[in-house]
């Protein structure tokens, strides 16, 4: 049984990524379950350096609480291409440092709303760092396309979800379990699996 601490306090990824584990031989141990109360300063540039920055912190303070097991780490976020990117690694702070996902969903169909169709093309981005017990990194990048829709739609998911748009639906309206299947966070955690069969 491989036993990881996942670096986030947010109860959404943490519930999205148990579901996913859910059939591994994986015990997912959250921040507060470990007893560890740090939150590193997101600092880095990409998705990639965010989350090493994370699982890093989140591994040493692990380790010196003689944890032994690996830790995972994710930073993701929404790019929009008519936006040349953004909100990017900005996607939590991009309307204001205490907005709410209302507050994020309002200023993202602002924003967009002079924007023809077939403009709108939009993909949500993960990137996950696992720390081994050795102390090596490793580096995995998952994403899912669609685009930006003109109205929040559903009731399901968090962030973002209910103005990205797949097939004519938002996430908000996928069930947890077709979400589950194709999201940004699926496709990081397949590799992150990969790697532990390679073992």
């Amino acid at each position: 049984m491989i036993e990881l601490i996942l670096a986030t306090n947010n109860k959404n990824k943490l519930r999205e990524i148990r579901e996913i584990l859910a059939e591994q031989e994986i015990t997912v141990l959250s921040q507060a379950e470990a007893d560890i109360c740090i939150e590193p300063d997101e600092n880095g540039m990409t998705f990639a350096e965010n989350a090493e920055i994370k699982a890093r912190a989140i591994f040493e303070a692990a380790k010196a609480k003689g944890f032994s097991g690996y830790v995972l780490a994710d930073d993701s976020g929404l790019a929009v291409d008519a936006l040349n990117g953004e909100p990017g690694v900005f996607s939590h702070r991009w309307a204001g440092e205490n907005a709410t996902d209302a507050d994020r969903i309002d200023k993202m169909l602002t924003v967009m709303a002079n924007v023809p169709d077939g403009r709108r093309g939009a993909h949500f981005a993960c990137a996950m760092c696992l720390i081994a017990p050795d102390g090596s990194a490793h580096c995995f990048e998952g994403r899912v396309c669609g685009e930006i829709l003109r109205e929040a739609r559903g009731a399901n998911g968090f962030g973002y979800d209910p103005v990205f748009g797949i097939g004519g639906r938002s996430f908000a309206e996928f069930s947890a379990e077709e979400k589950n299947a194709v999201s940004h966070r699926h496709n990081a955690l397949m590799q992150v699996l990969a790697y532990f069969r390679s073992l």
